[in-house]
C-alpha cells in the first residue's frame, strides 16, 4: 500500500508541470513532438488513446497480484491519466480544472453528490 503522507518532492507540482508542457507542445511540430501529433490528429484519435489506455489498465488491475504487477498498473495508469490530460488540453481544459471539481467535492458523500447530479 502507498504511503499516504505529504508528498514534498519536487513531482508534487507534476500535474501543473504537465498542463504547463501540453499547453506548450500543442501547437507544435507534429514531427518533434507525440503531445502535437496527437493534436494534428484531432480529437478522434485522443479518444481513441484515452479507451486504448483505459482498457490496459483495467487489464493490469484485473492482473494486479504481485509487486511487479502493480508496478505495471501503476505505468498504465500513468499513461491513462497522461493520455486523459492530453483529452482536457485539447478541450481547452487542463488539470486544475479537474483538481478544482474534487475538491469541492471533497466533504460531500459520493451518494450525495451523484444523488444532485440527476436534478
Amino acid at each position: 500500500m502507498s504511503d499516504s503522507s505529504p508528498d514534498t518532492s519536487p513531482n508534487r507540482d507534476i500535474l501543473k508541470k504537465l498542463d504547463d508542457m501540453l499547453a506548450e507542445r500543442r501547437d507544435g511540430d507534429p514531427e518533434k513532438s507525440y503531445v502535437a501529433s496527437l493534436h494534428a490528429k484531432g480529437l478522434n484519435k485522443i479518444l481513441e488513446k484515452v479507451g486504448e489506455e483505459c482498457t490496459e489498465t483495467i487489464i493490469a488491475a484485473k492482473d494486479a497480484v504481485s509487486a511487479e504487477s502493480r508496478r505495471e498498473l501503476v505505468h498504465e495508469t500513468a499513461d491513462l491519466w497522461f493520455h486523459t490530460l492530453v483529452m482536457l488540453s485539447h478541450l481547452g481544459e487542463n488539470a486544475q480544472a479537474v483538481l478544482t471539481e474534487l475538491t469541492r467535492r471533497f466533504d460531500t458523500s459520493g451518494l450525495v453528490e451523484k444523488a444532485s447530479r440527476k436534478k
